[in-house]
């Protein structure tokens, strides 16, 4: 199982209504659209929205049909059948083979950030600039915004869900150790052997082999940029020519070859009695991680607390991203402004996004969720009365911008399993693994006839 695939599993995992699963196609009936991206008028906006149109949403997000049905209160004529398909590969797999079918697609569809360039490339997803979805931008930090413009050229996406990284520690087990908070990588790694040396049975922490887009958020924490994609067929693929990259990966060779940091792989049973049973200090995560940590590890209540990331520069805090989802619509569907405001609704509506965030618990992209005190002033107990909203808000605002996905990302992911993973895995040598995963990538990158630049 793919770290990619855990972490949208663990919507599942909270207890919260299931989605029913059902064949479905997407239904014609007009609806209007922007003809050669002229803006589509209020009043288009508004006949569109008292018409009787079916819609089809597929979206793997537990319970999402409260968000649904807000919006469904207010456009009575506007009927949403949500449908789950499945999570991870399946729900992609399903999405392209009835794109090329050409029937059996949905309107509007869930789909991660790092997925959007591989459908953008297609031509299969709507331009949402003539449905005034442009007008949202102000509401986001600058880099989810840059999330839903690949390759600077549209917007192909409403923002759902972020996974700004910060670190979630045991404070009982850090203070027995007679450690604090490492502020710094160099302050980390000197903890890493530390906490080792006062507890032979247990590190400090674990870092999985598939964990590609975990070392993709701390290349992007300390301003690596080793990917570019132009919307069309150029790429750039620079993983060993760019020094935060290798930096990064230098640092986490030394780790493994220390044998002070656990190598097993996460979401799995060892690893979660590894969260239990105090044989891990601390989990560096994205924003969905402390109520997945919550459910998981009920026996450590009250005594985890949440911090940032150790920063390579601590007067310049920063931070990267791990994980996070759009709602998109698709370039096919029959009714364009209809799901376009769906998209927008469930996302940006107050009751419908704070629901979200409160209820279904997606760490929310909007700067006016995360600063609503009924998101941001909300306490866990689980985290010692800890205010976790607040800490990964004031987190997600230390993301940089100008971050990047290829345009075959799931292919990134699984070298990086055969490269960087195996090296992880047999504690083997990471800077030759971060090598042998350039050149596979430029070599796939040529085949696939993209232009490569390093």
């Amino acid at each position: 199982m793919t770290r990619e695939v855990s972490r949208r599993s663990i919507l599942a995992a909270i207890p919260l209504a299931a989605l029913g699963v059902s064949a479905l196609t997407a239904c014609s009936g007009g609806g209007g659209s922007a003809a050669a991206g002229a803006p589509v008028s209020q009043a288009d906006i508004d006949a569109a929205m008292k018409k009787d149109t079916k819609l089809a949403f597929w979206t793997w997000v537990p319970d999402i049909q409260k968000e649904v049905d807000l919006f469904q209160a207010k456009y009575p004529a506007v009927k949403v059948e949500v449908v789950n398909v499945g999570q991870g590969g399946a729900h992609y797999q399903k999405l392209r083979a009835a794109i090329q079918a050409g029937k059996g697609a949905p309107d509007v569809v869930q789909m991660e950030f790092d997925k959007l360039p591989s459908f953008t490339l297609t031509d299969s997803l709507l331009d949402l600039t003539p449905y005034g979805i442009g007008e949202l931008k102000s509401d986001y930090p600058g880099w989810v915004w840059g999330g839903v413009t690949p390759g600077g050229k549209g917007i192909y996406g409403v923002p759902q869900d972020t996974g700004p990284m910060g670190m979630l520690y045991r404070e009982d087990l850090f203070t027995a150790a007679g450690l604090t908070v490492p502020k710094t990588w160099d302050e980390f790694a000197a903890a890493v052997t530390a906490y080792r040396g006062k507890n032979a049975s247990s590190m400090l922490t674990n870092w999985a082999p598939s964990s590609e887009a975990n070392m993709l958020a701390l290349f992007w924490q300390a301003g690596g940029r080793p990917f570019s994609f132009d919307g069309a067929k150029n790429v750039k693929i620079n993983l060993t020519g760019d020094a935060a990259c290798k930096k990064v990966t230098a640092y986490w060779n030394d780790l493994f070859k220390s044998g002070n940091i656990g190598n097993e792989p996460d979401f799995a049973d060892a690893w979660y009695q590894g969260l239990n049973n105090g044989k891990y200090a601390a989990w560096l995560t994205g924003a969905w991680g402390p109520v997945f940590l919550q459910g998981t590890a009920k026996s450590t209540a009250g005594k985890w607390r949440v911090a940032p990331l150790p920063q390579w520069d601590s007067s310049s805090p920063a931070s990267g991203n791990y994980g996070g989802s759009t709602d998109a619509v698709l370039k096919s569907s029959q009714n364009p402004i209809a799901a376009a405001m769906l998209a927008r609704f469930v996302n940006t509506d107050e009751k419908a996004a704070l629901t979200l965030a409160n209820e279904q618990f997606l760490f929310p992209p909007s700067t006016k969720t995360l600063n609503n005190p009924a998101f941001a002033d909300a306490s866990a107990s689980f985290y010692g009365g800890q205010k976790v909203n607040k800490q990964f808000t004031d987190i997600s605002a230390t993301v940089q911008e100008g971050f990047q996905f290829l345009p075959f990302n799931d292919y990134a992911a699984s070298s990086y399993d055969k490269t960087m993973g195996k090296a992880i895995g047999d504690r083997g040598d990471l800077n030759a693994a971060l090598s042998a995963w350039q050149d596979d990538l430029v070599q796939y990158a040529k085949g696939q006839g993209f232009t490569v630049a390093s």
